[in-house]
């Protein structure tokens, strides 16, 4: 499902136009962006938990050329399956 087929499933089941459906779905994505952007993790209970991870950095190799890199520490997004989401998917 890509993202214009999500807003047509949000406009049907809430039964909301595709433009607001469309200018939830950013408001939501946003939010949780800038929720993590400030470290805070976000959690929706029975769907899942949004956090950020630290990645320490770590040498790795060019695939092309085989010659050793450094890969440098970042932070990344981590999505983590609640029970209801789980149970929904089996």
């Amino acid at each position: 499902m890509n993202k214009a087929q999500l807003i047509d499933a949000i406009a049907k089941d809430a039964k909301l136009s595709k433009v607001d459906s469309c200018k939830a779905l950013d408001a939501t994505i946003t939010a949780i962006s800038k929720s993590l952007k400030k470290g805070e993790g976000v959690i929706l209970v029975g769907f899942g938990s949004f956090s950020i991870a630290k990645r320490a950095a770590r040498n790795g190799r060019n695939p092309q050329t085989g010659k050793p890199i450094k890969i440098a520490a970042k932070k990344v997004a981590k999505f983590k399956a609640g029970s209801a989401l789980a149970k929904s998917v089996k």
